[in-house]
């Protein structure tokens, strides 16, 4: 009997949800396009990573906290919730306006790999906060027990567009201190607005807001995971930042890359822009190791 390796299963939970399947590695990852097309689990070679919250998830009107959510045009806060462009000013919420926003489900694909591609453009909602024309097509794929999130960023007004993308993910852990295999030497704590070395492990037990590793040269990170074994970061050159949060008594801990680092919008500091008509391609892989 032939079993098929790939699978990509359509079910309903609240809302339709599409889960990736490889079963060679007893791998799968499941997507819920309408609530900013997160990735609300993620188990590769057995082991679910992610962190999830479902009295979050089933509430619409509530951000997720756990899976993996799209942080897009911005990552992080605004100065007051706000910014000015072109004399004129904007009111964006925290990590902009992908999170929240229906995407469309384009295509799957079971050919060599478990695949679902998603689409969002701009509606007039997401034009009252960043006064853009663009085009996101984001697809995930499932292949060899790896999470690979390919992405791309269209911008389809006529002036050039800032934009600093990123992603969120909440990984299961049970300690908030671990070592991080990176090249950063340093890390910008949001707490005290301080610069710190890194030496060994960085411990997020206790702190309120999060922490920016700074001046990584390598597009990778390694931590343990949740029962042993190690999770790994791999992403695209653009994603600069590492940002470390925690929630205190919650278990998991968040692991994101990020283009830009926080209010990049309000200080135009190191602020990314496609010219006219332009697009990125950019890719995160997600993998696990026992």
């Amino acid at each position: 009997m032939n079993h098929q390796r790939y699978e990509v299963k359509q079910h309903e939970d609240v809302f339709p949800l599409y889960t990736l399947k490889d079963a060679e590695t007893s791998s799968s990852v499941t997507i819920c396009p309408e609530r900013g097309a997160i990735a609300i689990s993620c188990k590769l070679h057995g082991e679910e990573l992610f962190y999830f919250d479902r009295a979050t998830f089933v509430d619409p009107q509530t951000n997720i906290r756990g899976g993996n959510p799209v942080l897009f045009p911005i990552c992080g806060q605004l100065v007051d919730g706000q910014y000015e462009w072109k004399g004129e000013t904007y009111a964006m919420r925290n990590h902009g306006v992908a999170r929240n926003r229906p995407w469309e489900v384009v295509s799957v694909s079971e050919d060599g790999e478990a695949s679902l591609t998603v689409r969002l453009r701009n509606t007039d909602s997401t034009l009252a906060e960043y006064p853009f024309a663009f085009e996101l097509l984001f697809t995930y794929a499932l292949v060899d027990g790896e999470l690979r999130i390919r992405q791309s960023y269209r911008n389809l007004s006529i002036r050039s567009m800032p934009f600093y993308a990123g992603f969120h993910p909440y990984f299961r852990a049970e300690s908030k201190n671990l070592v991080y295999d990176t090249d950063a030497t340093k890390y910008l704590d949001y707490n005290d607005n301080a610069v710190k070395p890194i030496e060994g492990s960085i411990s997020l037990e206790g702190l309120k807001e999060s922490v920016a590793l700074l001046d990584a040269s390598a597009r990778r990170i390694a931590f343990p995971g949740p029962e042993g074994g190690t999770i790994t970061l791999s992403y695209s050159d653009a994603f600069r930042y590492v940002v470390l949060w925690q929630v205190n008594g919650s278990p998991f801990v968040c692991v994101e890359p990020w283009m830009a680092l926080n209010s990049a919008l309000n200080t135009r500091d190191e602020l990314p822009e496609l010219e006219a008509g332009g697009q990125l391609a950019l890719e995160l892989a997600i993998g696990f190791s026992r």
